[in-house]
């Protein structure tokens, strides 16, 4: 699967003060998140794609695609956690099992109208 060097990190977790489980919510007849990887799995720059959750069902959901999957640790799934600190969480965890990118890329599954063509556009954008 070697396809460059870039990863994609989606970090979806379970807890959501104001729409509880949105991750997991059906949009259109499909979980939120599934959108989001859907698109990165169609891209054809990204040489892994990591969910990192916290939540049982996100990732089960993640599981039904070629993706690698995170159990995020509870100090991170709190309200309080930081979208950088959970990416730093992913990186060390890759790293620990001998994964090193040159780029990193980070895909919120709630901007499911994200298309393949917008991540492979970002990329290009970067290597300018």
């Amino acid at each position: 699967m070697d396809r460059g060097e870039v990863v994609a990190i989606i970090p979806a977790r379970g807890g959501s003060q104001r729409l509880p489980g949105k991750n997991t919510k059906l949009l259109a007849g499909k979980p939120l998140i599934s959108w989001t990887i859907e698109a990165a799995v169609k891209s054809q720059s990204l040489s892994m794609i990591v969910v990192s959750s916290d939540d049982d069902e996100v990732l089960r959901i993640a599981s039904e695609y070629p993706v690698k999957l995170l159990k995020r640790p509870e100090y991170l799934a709190t309200a309080t956690a930081t979208t950088f600190d959970t990416m730093i969480n992913c990186l060390d965890a890759l790293k620990e099992e001998g994964y090193e990118f040159e780029q990193v890329m980070l895909l919120q599954p709630t901007s499911p109208l994200r298309t393949f063509e917008d991540i492979e556009n970002a990329i290009r954008l970067k290597s300018k």
